[in-house]
């Protein structure tokens, strides 16, 4: 569907305020720049203006997925999206969707807690159903694993087949070799200081007999 990555991020933000927050729902201009820049809940992120957003919106309208929806006499404009009507997805669905809009990939697991303001899946079956019907759709893809990954990961297609992802820099596993260490050497001192404790014991024991 080769939408762009500021068209995903403001579509996302539009349902995920749909959902979350529907009072305040559709989303003034700078309500959905306020949404798009979010530090927490989004991955990557970002640092739009309003001229950006405002264009991603024209690439949505056209898509038929976003339209305006404040009338002539409204003090502002306001925004909603059209993508549940326009590619016939249910609750679960789109927000599985949103997440992955938002977060980028993301494992059931991951889904299922990160859903549970927009949607509430009942078990982690449910997650993994909504996903098959969006993969025959070619609305999300399962990704292939890393070496040392246990769970499997999608991501959405709107933008086009995922880019490779990066792997995780030597600096970064150096780090967690060092944490992981320090955490071993904790360990370590706690038995030792356990072992000191019971020979003191033991010590005062034997005097007393």
């Amino acid at each position: 569907m080769d939408a762009d990555p500021v068209e995903i991020r403001v579509l996302g933000c539009l349902i995920e305020k749909q959902r979350t927050t529907p009072d305040a729902y559709p989303l003034s201009l700078n309500s959905l720049r306020l949404a798009c820049n979010q530090a927490t809940n989004r991955d990557p992120v970002v640092d739009y203006d309003e001229p950006t957003i405002r264009h991603a919106l024209d690439g949505l309208s056209r898509r038929g997925w976003a339209r305006l929806a404040s009338g002539p006499g409204s003090r502002a404009a306001k925004f909603r999206h059209l993508f549940a009507e326009a590619v016939g997805v249910d609750g679960g669905e789109i927000s599985v969707l949103a997440v992955l809009m938002l977060r980028g990939p993301q494992t059931p697991g991951e889904l299922k807690g990160r859903t549970e303001r927009l949607h509430r899946f009942s078990s982690l079956d449910e997650v993994d159903e909504a996903l098959g019907r969006l993969s025959e759709r070619g609305l999300v893809v399962r990704l292939p694993r890393r070496p040392g990954q246990k769970e499997e990961r999608y991501a959405q297609l709107l933008g086009g087949e995922p880019g490779e992802e990066p792997a995780p820099s030597r600096a970064f596993t150096v780090a967690e070799e060092d944490d992981r260490l320090a955490e071993v050497e904790a360990a370590l001192q706690e038995l030792r200081d356990e072992v000191a404790v019971l020979r003191a014991e033991l010590g005062s024991f034997r005097a007393s007999g």
